[in-house]
């Protein structure tokens, strides 16, 4: 009989340290949220390299929801802890309770933890615009220096969804973070809200990079219902061929101009002109292959997982969090509207030259919404190709988002 109940009690043990005891409903509605942004990664392959690794972050915090937790402090009485440790001198915070002395030792975080430090203290973001400098090709924005009005136009929705959050209740610093969303620029959004919202990162960044992701699904209707058949089929010349100098005093000037004007935005800004100089330089070669292929991939592994990481079911399946989703959705199609409708003013100014398909690429989720604009183009006519036209206002709102982040950071931080 005493064996059986031995055996009743360690099943009853195994039953209790497993999951199925730990995990509430939330945690159950995320892991299946996550198993679909797996699949839109894996089958539909809509940004893999960032999607697959939020989502897997996603599912692992959720199936295990103490891997993510901070550092605590636990207090023991000094006496004793001196004891244990040959009577050495602690340098640890003390607190005095009842006239008994305790330091406070800290109790270490998991691995994904130390990971989001990264993203915490805003180092992931500027390494990640530096791989992106460096395959970056500001030629065509060179070429057609219009394209930096669309870029332009494109970052109004952050302005717009930042005052209607304001309106909701939300505070001004969380309502720039929430904004920032309509930049379509995951990095940026990363950044900004870091330093703004921290306590906002997960809905936000999850948001940002899905929003990113599903740029082929989001941008077409809206194009089309602002647009007409004749101005979708527009063909737009050939740009004129850019220098190498041009390419390399381009970074340069943009840096300048923007750390003066614009402090905030510098380590953004700054960290992708000098990405687009070790490319456009020639000189070292080694160092840009670097940034842009092993160092982007390491940092996107570390940035795409811990922010999945951060979105645990009790935190994010609240009518708060939702509302900043649906915010952040409203953002981003007012981002691409505006661009699109900037387009359709700059056709009428051209006298039909230019096709306002191109407007919606004003986004920085390059290079997917200048491959949107493109195709959109080509439904209605199969000779027209837009992509180059289209990665003009792509890179600029690259740029643009940059910099727009660096208002909010300026106005708000």
């Amino acid at each position: 009989m005493a064996v059986f109940n031995g055996f009743l009690e360690a099943i009853k043990g195994l039953w209790q340290d497993s999951g199925f005891t730990q995990l509430g409903w939330q945690n159950y509605v995320m892991m299946g949220i996550a198993c679909v942004l797996l699949y839109l990664a894996i089958k539909k392959q809509y940004e893999p390299l960032l999607l697959l690794p939020i989502a897997f972050g996603m599912l692992l915090v959720n199936l295990y929801p103490a891997i993510m937790a901070p550092p605590s402090t636990e207090m023991i009485e000094c006496s004793v802890y001196e004891a244990a440790h040959q009577g050495q001198v602690i340098n640890y915070a003390t607190t005095t309770l009842n006239g008994v002395q305790y330091y406070n030792v800290p109790q270490y975080g998991g691995l994904l933890y130390y990971l989001y430090q990264g993203v915490k203290l805003g180092i992931y973001p500027p390494l990640i615009f530096l791989g992106i400098g460096c395959m970056t090709d500001f030629g065509p924005l060179i070429a057609s220096p219009k394209s930096f009005i669309l870029g332009a136009a494109a970052q109004i929705g952050i302005f717009i969804t930042f005052i209607g959050a304001i309106l909701l209740g939300f505070t001004p610093a969380q309502s720039g973070a929430i904004g920032i969303i309509g930049g379509a620029d995951g990095p940026t959004a990363i950044y900004v809200t870091s330093k703004l919202a921290p306590e906002l990162l997960g809905p936000i960044a999850v948001a940002a990079y899905s929003y990113m992701a599903l740029v082929p699904i989001i941008q077409p209707p809206i194009m089309k219902v602002l647009t007409t058949k004749k101005e979708r089929s527009v063909v737009m010349g050939q740009l004129r061929p850019v220098s190498k100098l041009e390419k390399i005093i381009f970074p340069i000037i943009v840096v300048i101009i923007v750390a003066i004007a614009l402090p905030s935005a510098a380590p953004l800004v700054g960290m992708l002109m000098l990405g687009n100089l070790f490319k456009e330089s020639g000189v070292v070669e080694r160092i840009s292959k670097t940034a842009q292929n092993e160092l982007m991939n390491i940092i996107t592994i570390f940035l795409g997982t811990t922010v999945g990481a951060t979105a645990t079911g009790t935190v994010f399946l609240t009518p708060k969090t939702l509302g900043i989703i649906a915010l952040g959705l409203l953002a981003f199609c007012m981002g691409t509207a505006c661009g699109v409708l900037f387009g359709k003013l700059m056709y009428k100014f051209s006298g039909g030259k230019i096709n306002p398909l191109i407007g919606s690429a004003g986004v920085s989720a390059v290079p997917m919404a200048a491959r949107v604009s493109n195709k959109v183009g080509q439904e209605e006519n199969p000779g027209n190709f837009l992509l180059m036209h289209a990665m003009g206002p792509n890179v600029a709102g690259v740029i643009g988002s940059a910099v727009a982040a660096g208002v909010l950071l300026s106005i708000l931080g």
